[in-house]
């Protein structure tokens, strides 16, 4: 290949296609949206402690009471420490006026044999109203404290109530030292990462789809090819739209840097989370890995569309194939090294994103490291192939969608 050619190629898609109203537009509307957020923040919502109470007062966070109608008598007085955040009512017909007059969070229906088969029947307005009180802390405390009154002294029902109340978290590597955690480093640094090749992919596809379709609509790309070869073609598109893809990201990582405190916050949270570095540098072969896989897929398949809309809908495949991992997030939240979790890391369109889920929250294999990465470097030859061959045919044909089988005869010359 002629690399400078290639380059010739990179240079012109960028700088093309940055000075578009349209990618200007774009770039422009997340860090305008988070300066307006910025604005109406300060202008209006409350200052010091009143945003604590400010926000409950939106979200109703414990604001209201529960309303109790108590046919066990366990609960019956209600403890002076919760007479102010329940409610005791004779008959649930009352209770259940009071919660459609928009009065109570709630309602507890506790029948006679409650002790028996812990059986609570909960009237909510919401949805999914039953499940948050199933998991309030102040449901339990009140059930708990009532129940034990007269059987145990204040600390330890208030123990029983609350047993988790302290809990402390230690992580050991598989060394045997211990390393930083918390919520960030297992929720958030992943799906960061995770989030970031994602964003690329949708961002540099839509500008690679789009100048693809466009030159076959105007038949310049007839001239191009009289000039350069396909592959040379394709891989100047897949480096210049890359870095436009890139760029974009890049302005909205660097507005949100700027809006959130920039570098003090960065090194304050760095420094509470102990990340090790071995999580960097994973993350950015994965991405790199992961970009170049499915910039040349989409490349070579987006081709084969005869019209921008077509090109979408064939890249699209591989946009989705991006998410799946977000599919089963929670079960590599719970668990990295599930076997679901592994099948999936071995897989070229999932690896990426999968292991830059997994990387962080624990220590995965390094056979899973080693193997997903052998696998990505296997595919991206095999997908330049690929893609190179769609490629070279997509240019120049017109006015239908090839079939499946001119595709594979296509593949087989």
């Amino acid at each position: 290949m002629n690399w400078r050619k290639i380059w010739t190629i990179t240079r012109h898609e960028y700088l093309t296609n940055v000075r578009r109203t349209g990618f200007i537009i774009m770039t422009a509307i997340i860090p305008a949206l988070g300066l307006i957020i910025l604005i109406l923040v300060a202008l209006l919502l409350p200052r010091g402690d009143a945003v604590a109470n400010w926000l409950e007062q939106q979200f109703d966070i414990g604001r209201k009471p529960i309303g109790v109608v108590d046919r066990s008598g366990y609960f019956t007085p209600i403890m002076p420490e919760y007479q102010e955040t329940f409610i005791l009512y004779g008959d649930s017909e009352e209770a259940e006026a009071a919660l459609r007059a928009d009065k109570l969070q709630a309602v507890l229906l506790i029948g006679e044999d409650y002790l028996e088969t812990g059986r609570i029947t909960a009237v909510t307005r919401e949805s999914f109203g039953e499940a948050a009180l199933a998991d309030s802390d102040r449901v339990r405390a009140f059930l708990v404290n009532h129940m034990l009154a007269d059987q145990a002294d204040p600390a330890l029902r208030r123990r029983v109530a609350d047993p988790l109340e302290n809990l402390q978290a230690r992580i050991l590597s598989g060394t045997g030292q211990e390393r930083g955690g918390g919520m960030i480093f297992t929720f958030l640094v992943p799906y960061f990462l995770a989030i970031f090749l994602v964003m690329t992919i949708f961002s540099s596809s839509g500008y690679l789809l789009q100048s693809v379709a466009e030159e076959k609509e105007s038949r310049v790309v007839e001239i191009l090819i009289s000039s350069v070869r396909p592959t040379e073609l394709m891989a100047g598109k897949v480096l210049g739209l890359g870095a436009l893809g890139l760029t974009q990201v890049l302005i909205w990582l660097g507005s949100a840097w700027g809006f959130t405190g920039g570098m003090a916050t960065l090194l304050a949270t760095l420094g509470n989370i102990g990340i090790p570095a071995r999580v960097f540098v994973l993350g950015v072969v994965y991405y790199l890995l992961g970009y170049l896989l499915y910039a040349v897929l989409m490349a070579g398949v987006g081709a084969l569309g005869t019209t921008l809309r077509e090109s979408q809908q064939l890249g699209g495949i591989f946009s989705f194939a991006a998410v799946i991992p977000y599919t089963i997030a929670s079960f590599v939240m719970i668990n990295p090294n599930a076997p679901i979790a592994r099948v999936f890391s071995f897989f070229p369109l999932t690896a990426p994103t999968m292991m830059m889920l997994r990387v962080p929250l624990g220590e995965v294999p390094w056979v899973d490291v080693a193997g997903s990465i052998g696998v990505l470097l296997l595919s991206i030859p095999a997908a330049l192939w690929l893609g190179a061959k769609l490629f070279r045919v997509g240019l120049l044909i017109y006015g239908k969608r090839p079939t499946m089988r001119e595709i594979w005869r296509i593949l087989r010359s």
